[in-house]
């Protein structure tokens, strides 16, 4: 980020003694797409989230990308901030040009985008909308990947997290190697987003599938995470957080390693535990 996103206030303590502080900001992001031909181009709102200001451009193909929107960044003619009707509110509107040729199949797209920071399944229109096909398959390797690795990831993220050190307010997902090299930060308000500008990140440099990568998340493991992880082929996911019943299901049934309860002293694996040597 160009900008570190933080609000000024003062606050007030128990004893009544006024103090400054820091807050993370949170916005709303409006995604927009513009398609068709090129002598009748369309546009369409898909999604309003809110989220935490900073790296909105891969937010918006992080989230196209993981809804099965687009496939590949060269579908993509350009994507920027734009200015609704004359008002001044281009950084909180982007829209995605795609490329004359790219069909949109409108009946697969079934489920309201509306999300917002603490939960990105909200609005689905019904339970089978929740699973979008990958264009990947994720094969088992066996023991590619020590246990010990583990315990270094929180940390090491820590130290990137620019924002939470401020405010503590911010989820983060990160990427790394099987060795525990950092490959990528990013954070948000809300966890959905902070993965999103993540896959962002890796659809914007061709680096999908996103496999031989750990992706390490701050939070508790949602079945959207899963989601959103399994289309970007991602073998092994770990958090510090509790998995939900669904996550663990989709993670059995897509090949993912699943890790939660990360500390550095211990971490459980609920599914496929076969690519870790403990």
């Amino acid at each position: 980020m160009s900008k570190i996103p933080l609000f000024p206030v003062t606050v007030f303590t128990e004893k009544n003694q006024s103090k400054p502080d820091l807050l993370a900001i949170e916005e709303p992001l409006e995604i927009r797409i513009g398609y068709g031909c090129s002598d009748a181009r369309e546009q369409k709102c898909i999604s309003v989230t809110m989220r935490t200001p900073g790296n909105d451009e891969e937010l918006a193909l992080g989230f196209l990308f993981s809804e099965g929107i687009i496939t590949h960044i060269s579908q993509i003619e350009s994507i920027k901030h734009c200015i609704d009707n004359g008002k001044q509110e281009a950084n909180n509107i982007i829209r995605a040009e795609l490329k004359p040729d790219v069909l949109i199949n409108w009946d697969k797209i079934i489920r309201n985008f509306y999300t917002h920071s603490s939960c990105g399944v909200c609005g689905k229109s019904s339970i089978e909308a929740l699973g979008t096909m990958s264009q990947f398959n994720l094969k088992i390797e066996k023991k590619v990947v020590s246990g010990s690795v583990f315990h270094k990831l929180s940390e090491l993220t820590k130290q990137q997290q620019t924002v939470f050190k401020h405010t503590g307010a911010l989820h983060a997902a990160a990427f790394f190697s099987y060795q525990a090299e950092l490959l990528g930060v990013r954070e948000d308000i809300g966890r959905h987003n902070a993965l999103d500008k993540l896959i962002g990140y890796c659809f914007i440099k061709n680096e999908l599938p996103a496999q031989n990568k750990i992706l390490w998340l701050s939070g508790r493991l949602s079945f959207e995470l899963i989601q959103k992880a399994y289309m970007a082929a991602i073998p092994i996911v770990v958090a510090v957080g509790a998995p939900s019943s669904l996550s663990v299901q989709l993670a059995q049934e897509k090949n993912i390693t699943l890790i939660g309860f990360l500390n550095e002293k211990r971490f459980n694996v609920y599914t496929h535990p076969e690519r870790i040597s403990f």
